[in-house]
């Protein structure tokens, strides 16, 4: 038996995502996130976002065939998927935490907003206007190319799972969005059509489907939020980069 079914979980808000709404807002150039991107954890509202999320895992049955669960190695995935679970009351499934799942790299661009990557680095903001983000890859970071080589590589380890039909992955909204591109051969001007208009909201559960190894995936859900309250639906990017430049 192949996996079948792809459930990805973007983590709830976290205290960066905070933060950076709070920078933008007053106009700073940088985010005081206050932790390394691996260590951010959930703010109050990301805790009862992941409370909400597992109530909703139990509800659906994601444990009625066999589960794996994947997640990003940064704290706020994790703690997310562990605190759903508990909420959920469902036992946690053979859990692997993969470094690919880990959220995009910006480099020298990191804890800066729109504003101060325009004051600080206004070669950099050129050249993504320029190669669009796609292909912009800032000094010691990631382009979105590159991070969907990462998540083709880890697609070709979903299909040696075996005994397993659904995998959970717990992981951030680049992580999601690119591996929807990947897994339904997106290329570069129809993914960035559809991100221009879907965004992956914190909490929010994305499904994807196949009939068996080797068919085609398709897409069931994107960024499924039902089981939020208005005042709990958030949808940070924390990514400064989520602008549109032409």
């Amino acid at each position: 038996m192949a996996v079948r079914e792809i459930w990805l979980v973007r983590h709830g808000e976290s205290v960066a995502n905070v933060a950076a709404a709070r920078a933008e807002a007053a106009g700073d150039d940088v985010i005081d996130a206050g932790y390394r991107d691996a260590d951010v954890p959930l703010s109050p509202l990301g805790e009862e976002q992941s409370r909400a999320l597992g109530r909703e895992l139990a509800d659906r049955g994601v444990d009625d065939v066999a589960v794996a669960l994947w997640t990003s190695p940064y704290r706020r995935a994790q703690d997310t998927i562990a605190i759903a679970l508990a909420a959920g009351d469902l036992p946690e499934p053979p859990k692997r935490v993969d470094e690919r799942l880990r959220d995009r790299e910006l480099g020298v661009l990191d804890l800066l907003t729109r504003q101060g990557v325009r004051n600080r680095y206004p070669d950099e903001e050129r050249r993504r206007a320029w190669l669009g983000k796609y292909y912009h890859r800032p000094a010691g970071g990631e382009s979105w190319a590159d991070v969907m080589l990462r998540l083709r590589s880890l697609m070709v380890d979903v299909d040696r799972i075996e005994g397993t039909d659904r995998l959970v992955v717990a992981a951030h909204d680049a992580v999601v969005m690119l591996a929807i591109a990947v897994c339904l051969d997106l290329d570069e001007p129809t993914l960035m059509d559809f991100a221009g208009t879907h965004t992956v909201a914190n909490a929010s559960l994305t499904r994807l489907r196949r009939d068996g190894l080797g068919e085609a995936w398709s897409l069931e859900e994107f960024s499924a939020i039902g089981h939020l309250d208005d005042s709990e639906v958030t949808e940070h990017s924390g990514r400064k980069d989520d602008v549109h430049v032409s």
